[in-house]
């Protein structure tokens, strides 16, 4: 089991820029891939964006598109979340996870940090 921890997260005023870090204890092995989420309190866990294993291939869901870019260090087994112009809808526990991945879209997700949070004020 791969295990992952996140940091970067933090409280700042809207529109400041963060970069979050998805630190593994191992490499992310070909054909797998690691995400971003967030969870905002009860509401459903959003998945925000995903990297494959090389770092070549990147996919964002519509409503961070543009904002957040996602990246990897190979060589730090890191994966960063750089979000800009954040707003404060944009407040939540901010988690990465790593998984099987059939295309960027279909990805068995099984191994899961414990977050960052991210606080965003108005």
């Amino acid at each position: 089991q791969v295990r992952l921890v996140e940091s970067g997260g933090g409280l700042v005023q809207a529109g400041a820029s963060l970069r979050l870090s998805c630190v593994a204890s191992e490499r992310t092995p070909s054909r797998s891939a690691t995400g971003w989420f967030r969870q905002a309190g009860a509401k459903e866990r959003e998945w925000l964006a995903a990297v494959s294993w090389s770092g070549g291939s990147k996919y964002y869901a519509d409503s961070v598109k543009g904002r957040f870019t996602i990246s990897r260090d190979i060589a730090k087994n890191t994966v960063y979340l750089e979000m800009n112009n954040l707003k404060p809808e944009d407040t939540a526990l901010y988690i990465c996870a790593e998984g099987k991945m059939l295309t960027l879209t279909k990805i068995d997700y099984e191994d899961w940090g414990q977050g960052t949070q991210v606080t965003v004020s108005a």
